[in-house]
């Protein structure tokens, strides 16, 4: 994979470009008016461009004399994207500036292989950069960009980024979310009887439409493991297909849930993540219905590790005790006194 430069281009004066073939788009910045192409590639220089030519900073442009094993970076970039694109992506064929963007076709989760991504920015001449894996996604969202550095570049290069690209399953792809069915239990002693209001359900409801799903009931609990169980169980009967407990998710004497949750038959159950908030947070499953256990920092903070993981669930993610050990790493909400999220590094 050497970095090579070919003679294939040749360098010729502005004021000598007329009637000749623009080999790259010319890039116009006039700040806080206009950055974009001001001519594109192909176009034929008139006398009446060699002005507009040199107000860009163009004294020189390039003639293409594209030897065999040499590409084009327009060529390069739509053979990139085609390498890179899984499901749910899509992208205009036509390059700008000789770069493509990768675009969702649908709302969903953004995968990213990000060992694939540095890789393959590790092939010299290949520029690949996206947003950050496990991104919510809506229809024609930016998800990546792809280019070729210069403006020829190598087959060589070129094919050692298009293996490593097709060497993964989905190097970019969006997974839909789906729209479980949920059965929602609020535990805790305090609401049951009336003591206070309940606070969970208007939190819960609210993320949960904001996905679509569907809510099957609310019930309350006692801090009591036999009742609480027993109201998972009475959801699974009707055929939830998602769990949501909140409460009770700590360690006082009182706070039973995460016990009750394993009595009602909870596999696979991981107590406990380095995200904060959210570090009493609860994952488990019956089977394939996930259970989500949610501690009472979701009553405070708008975004809490719950935000992190409802998409990944949703996009019908089996959650492990690597996954949430890896989300230590940009896993610390700043607490901001106006919150961003999810513009903003936490889950980052």
């Amino acid at each position: 994979m050497a970095n090579k430069f070919k003679s294939s281009a040749t360098v010729i004066p502005v004021d000598q470009s007329v009637g000749t073939i623009l080999a790259h788009d010319i890039t116009e910045i006039r700040p806080g008016q206009f950055k974009g192409p001001a001519f594109r590639k192909g176009h034929i220089i008139r006398e009446e461009d060699v002005p507009h030519l040199k107000r860009v900073g163009k004294e020189h442009l390039y003639v293409l004399h594209l030897e065999p094993g040499e590409f084009h970076e327009d060529d390069a970039a739509l053979r990139l994207a085609t390498a890179l694109s899984g499901k749910g992506v899509a992208f205009d064929p036509h390059p700008s500036e000789g770069k493509i963007q990768l675009k969702a076709r649908y709302r969903g989760l953004l995968k990213v292989d990000v060992a694939a991504l540095t890789r393959i920015n590790l092939v010299p001449d290949i520029s690949c950069s996206s947003r950050h894996a496990n991104s919510v996604v809506d229809p024609g969202d930016l998800l990546a960009g792809v280019r070729a550095i210069p403006l020829i570049i190598d087959e060589e290069n070129l094919q050692a980024a298009e293996e490593i690209a097709l060497s993964v399953d989905d190097f970019f792809c969006v997974k839909p979310f789906l729209t479980p069915k949920t059965g929602i239990v609020i535990t805790g002693n305090e609401v049951f009887s009336g003591l206070i209001d309940d606070k969970f359900a208007p939190i819960i409801r609210k993320k949960l439409k904001d996905y679509h799903c569907g809510i099957l009931g609310i019930s309350f609990a006692p801090d009591d493991r036999e009742r609480i169980a027993f109201e998972i169980k009475q959801y699974l009967q009707q055929g939830a297909e998602m769990i949501v407990v909140a409460g009770g998710m700590s360690v006082d004497p009182d706070d039973i849930t995460r016990v009750a949750i394993a009595d009602a038959g909870a596999e696979d159950i991981v107590y406990g993540t380095p995200v904060l908030p959210g570090a009493m947070f609860l994952y488990g499953r019956f089977g394939d219905v996930p259970v989500l256990g949610l501690p009472a920092c979701v009553l405070f903070f708008r975004a809490t590790v719950l935000d992190l993981i409802l998409p990944r669930v949703l996009a019908g993610e089996r959650i492990t005790r690597e996954d949430f050990a890896s989300m230590a790493h940009g896993g610390m909400c700043l607490e901001c006194d106006t919150c961003h999220f999810p513009r903003c590094s936490f889950g980052k």
